[in-house]
């Protein structure tokens, strides 16, 4: 099998990375980016726009570039590494897939083009606080009126919701609130009456908020596929987010072990570099195997999440994270540990990427919940 990236992907790689290195040249530069209102400058959203980043995921009838999530990947990887803070995993990755692979003909002419230009973002707005990881878990309702629906309910850490202009929320049509039949995706606009936003700052810099829709009117175009029968579609959206994470995390990783390498050669005691000790050797080599690891299951990630087996793709989205979920620990520590206080001061950049591996860790599932799903998924695993 051949691993090459061909020479379209190549180009993309590296003008994604050319455009982060230039919107985050220092850790004073992303700290000066993130006192923007939103968390981020507009500025910056175009440029991602421009290039083209934003059309990836859809199809070219629809405008798009007919990227695939090897394409969104590369674009992921270069977020993590220069710990970009547009939303592209809210609106690229969560958003858009929901759009993409649930939307209509006629919901994808009225919202992809403002999508693909930057004048739209979307975000996924599906955690509410009694559901944890558990996507059936559904509160909040959407209940037939006429042709159309009333939403009531609440969403917790819905990441970007601020900076949104739809949202793609999961509420329940029918059904008790763990039952997998009964619920469905709909797109909300932001400013809809009854929609209220309370945004505030996550611990890597990020955004998320918390979001309740009292008595909100949607009309049933606002349905993304069967209103009852969403819980597949919300899965893939995950997966999809889970794919993505994978790469960023391996982006954020391979600038710490680089920035750790680094610093082991340039910290000097007892007169000689740090990193001529050979039990802080063998401890680098330990993070670029977990970071290689990591790597590798990122891939595997991107070939499975449009698998057609639904099993087979759950369980190997599921290894994904839990690899990825243990790298990024792992990694994160042992950076902290190999520089010592500086590890952990916020004038380092290193400490930023230890924050964003913490949080990566527990987005979309932690360990636990996913080997849970593994356990749970009948040979699934052995099938993928």
């Amino acid at each position: 099998m051949d691993f090459d990236l061909n020479e379209d992907q190549s180009l993309l790689r590296d003008s994604v990375e050319r455009l982060c290195a230039d919107l985050y040249p220092s850790l004073e530069a992303r700290q000066a980016r993130l006192k923007a209102q939103q968390g981020f400058p507009e500025e910056g959203w175009r440029h991602f726009a421009e290039l083209g980043v934003l059309g990836l995921p859809f199809s070219e009838d629809d405008g798009g570039l007919g990227g695939g999530p090897v394409e969104t990947a590369l674009v992921m990887e270069a977020v993590g590494r220069n710990l970009a803070v547009e939303p592209l995993l809210a609106s690229l990755v969560l958003g858009s897939t929901a759009l993409r692979l649930g939307g209509s003909a006629a919901q994808r002419a009225r919202h992809v083009p403002g999508v693909i230009d930057g004048s739209l973002r979307l975000t996924l707005a599906h955690t509410e606080r009694q559901s944890r990881y558990d996507l059936e878990d559904v509160a909040t309702t959407a209940r037939r009126a006429g042709d159309g629906f009333t939403l009531n309910g609440a969403k917790s850490v819905v990441p970007n919701a601020d900076a949104a202009g739809l949202l793609v929320v999961s509420a329940r049509v029918s059904g008790e609130r763990r039952d997998h039949r009964g619920i469905g995706l709909f797109l909300v606009p932001a400013d809809a009456p009854g929609v209220a936003v309370e945004p505030y700052p996550t611990q890597d810099g990020g955004r998320a908020a918390e979001v309740a829709f009292t008595d909100v009117a949607l009309p049933a175009d606002a349905a993304l596929g069967d209103p009852e029968g969403g819980l597949p579609l919300l899965e893939r959206v995950v997966e999809h987010g889970i794919a993505a994470l994978a790469a960023e995390a391996v982006g954020s990783m391979d600038a710490l072990h680089a920035l750790t390498v680094e610093y082991l050669k340039t910290r000097k005691q007892f007169g000689v570099p740090v990193g001529s000790f050979q039990a802080l050797q063998h401890r680098a080599v330990d993070m670029l195997i977990a970071l290689e690891q990591a790597r590798s299951m990122a891939l595997y990630g991107a070939m499975m999440v449009e698998a057609e087996d639904a099993q087979a793709r759950a369980a190997a989205l599921a290894a994904v994270k839990v690899q990825v979920n243990k790298a990024c620990r792992f990694v994160g520590q042992e950076a902290v540990q190999l520089h010592g206080g500086i590890g952990m001061t916020l004038e380092y950049v290193g400490a930023h990427h230890f924050k964003r591996l913490a949080m990566i860790e527990y987005q979309l599932g932690d360990t636990a919940h996913h080997l849970r799903r593994i356990t749970r998924s009948e040979g699934g695993l052995l099938a993928a």
